[in-house]
């Protein structure tokens, strides 16, 4: 993965605060992703596809949902600049955790949320 490439992708705020939000919950799926980022389905899914499509996240299909997850064959560089962009980004990681939170009870994907 070429570093320009990398940084690119996560020079958009909506890519940085996914990639913030699957770092720390380990695996998300688009609707508990909407949910948190308080974004429409089609903005999310189109940032989904970039980050996918740059190296930085795999996907799984699992019944009707697809869950995304951090690469975990990145680089240890790539990493290591994903811990960093959480920890310089955590206020807004922890409302985005909020919101996803607030909503778990109406959550269509079933899966537990964490702080």
């Amino acid at each position: 993965m070429e570093t320009v490439t990398f940084l690119k992708c996560l020079s958009d705020s909506t890519r940085l605060r996914i990639t913030n939000l699957l770092q720390q919950q380990g695996e998300l799926c688009v609707c508990e992703l909407m949910t948190s980022l308080q974004e429409s389905q089609p903005k999310v899914s189109r940032h989904l596809a970039q980050l996918r499509n740059c190296g930085l996240l795999k996907d799984e299909r699992r019944g009707q949902w697809v869950y995304y997850r951090i690469n975990p064959t990145l680089p240890t560089w790539a990493t290591d600049i994903l811990n960093a962009c959480s920890q310089g980004e955590r206020n807004q990681l922890i409302s985005d955790q909020q919101n996803l939170l607030n909503e778990q009870t109406d959550d269509p994907c079933g899966q537990q949320i964490t702080l």
